[in-house]
């Protein structure tokens, strides 16, 4: 039974520490609309996710003043549009629009799903669409897009990492004149999850029900201050206090999952238990590590801290709701953290000090500004290594980095909103393109063979 006490501790934490549900994200799969004809399959989509998602996000406005629980974004993820595509043909761009269109009249935040899974080779629809994510992103407003280029179970295939670089600096070009905004709407992913409710790498995997209801829960606020009244404590109760803290956190996500799934009559399906932060002061994941002993994130030590936050997350949150998956721990955006963002501008944050951190984060380098002239080799060397941890650690990583055409290191790219600004950092100019040149795939390491 909830106490008054239980009721004010929740209340405080939304109105002075920014605790708040991230994203209600309903999943729904498109592959009943593919037809052998670009235009009715574009018409079939429309019509199907307006008929799923047409009460989405007044729902959540809903739920929102009822249980005084803010509710930031209301999503759609749909089926990875490259399946969908190999069955009709004609233009890419073409289910682009109409999935930016259909996001547009239904009121949600972004549409994620432009999408294709080519950790083993390519097939049919792949390639042509995986090109067409330049114009598509350059073309929409609300379209978010992901690439799976790696897996445990897969291997890494370098094709498909040589062609994402080009693909990133090109959707950055063609973006110039929006603050290269094409790029911050595109991740490259290694082991991707089917469930997953965060953009930019949200789709709706093919083994997931007809249509779901994902939601992410957030509160890097929470914990920060929740570990501030620890004083001196030690590490083994700084952890015990995340794990707390992370059950109440996802305790109000399972709330709010399951009276969505009620009210529209879709299946729930997970609860994403991750920090995730924003630009705000008062929500950072970096602010949380500094709160532990850090005196600025990116010192020596800060991967252990990382670590311990990311697995105290997923231990106190995974015993307050009845399906946990999708990401769930903790992100480490760069442009979309206060701290982050402080941190990479004094110097004490670096790509390669990112890149450890990614080894026990949920995903990987994520909202990462890079010079202007960055060759589209270093980007794929850059998603190359990332796909590697994850490989090699069986967990999800990622990369989205924006190349700032026309600005070097030291000048800042400003997103503004929740993708927030950031510095434009280092980037290592020794050339991987003979590496990235030699194509084929990486094999997959032993424990692939697990079964």
């Amino acid at each position: 039974m909830i106490n008054t006490k239980d009721i004010l501790e929740t209340v405080n934490m939304i109105q002075d520490e920014n605790l708040d549900i991230r994203t209600i994200t309903m999943g729904i799969s498109l592959l009943d609309c593919a037809t052998g004809d670009n235009a009715t399959t574009c018409r079939r989509i429309y019509d199907k996710i307006s008929r799923k998602a047409e009460h989405l996000v007044r729902t959540g406005e809903e739920i929102e003043k009822q249980y005084g629980i803010p509710i930031i974004h209301k999503r759609v993820a749909v089926t990875p549009i490259a399946m969908i595509y190999a069955s009709c043909g004609g233009d890419p761009v073409a289910l682009a629009r109409v999935l930016d269109k259909v996001a547009q009249d239904i009121g949600v935040n972004f549409i994620g799903g432009y999408s294709a899974l080519v950790q083993k080779g390519f097939a049919a629809g792949d390639e042509a669409l995986i090109r067409s994510i330049p114009e598509a992103l350059a073309t929409t407003d609300r379209l978010c897009s992901s690439v799976n280029i790696g897996s445990t179970k897969a291997g890494i295939n370098m094709d498909a990492v040589a062609l994402m670089g080009r693909i990133v600096r090109e959707s950055a070009e063609k973006t110039a004149d929006r603050g290269c905004i094409g790029p911050a709407k595109l991740v490259a992913l290694c082991n991707a999850p089917d469930d997953n409710p965060f953009m930019a790498g949200a789709f709706h995997g093919a083994g997931e029900s007809d249509c779901v209801i994902n939601v992410g829960v957030s509160g890097p606020g929470v914990v920060r201050a929740a570990i501030h009244k620890l004083a001196d404590a030690d590490l083994t109760e700084v952890a015990d206090t995340v794990k707390r803290t992370a059950f109440k956190i996802t305790r109000m996500g399972q709330l709010v999952a399951r009276e969505a799934s009620r009210r529209l009559g879709v299946p729930f399906g997970i609860v994403d238990l991750s920090l995730a932060p924003t630009p705000a002061v008062g929500d950072s994941v970096a602010h949380i590590l500094e709160e532990m002993g850090l005196e600025r994130c990116g010192a020596h030590g800060t991967t252990a801290c990382l670590a311990l936050l990311n697995d105290a997350v997923k231990k106190g949150g995974v015993m307050a709701s009845s399906h946990v998956g999708g990401l769930s721990g903790a992100f480490i955006p760069v442009t979309e953290d206060a701290g982050m963002i402080d941190a990479a501008a004094c110097g004490a944050l670096t790509i390669e000090k990112l890149e450890a951190m990614t080894a026990v984060c949920s995903v990987g380098l994520d909202m990462i500004v890079l010079p202007g002239d960055t060759p589209a080799e270093t980007i794929s060397g850059i998603i190359a290594d990332e796909a590697a941890i994850g490989m090699i650690n069986s967990k999800t990583t990622a990369v989205r980095v924006i190349p700032a055409i026309g600005k070097s290191v030291g000048e800042e790219l400003n997103f503004g909103g929740l993708l927030g600004r950031g510095p434009v950092m280092r980037v290592n100019p020794a050339s991987p393109a003979k590496l990235i040149a030699r194509g084929g795939r990486i094999p997959a390491p032993m424990q692939s063979l697990k079964n």
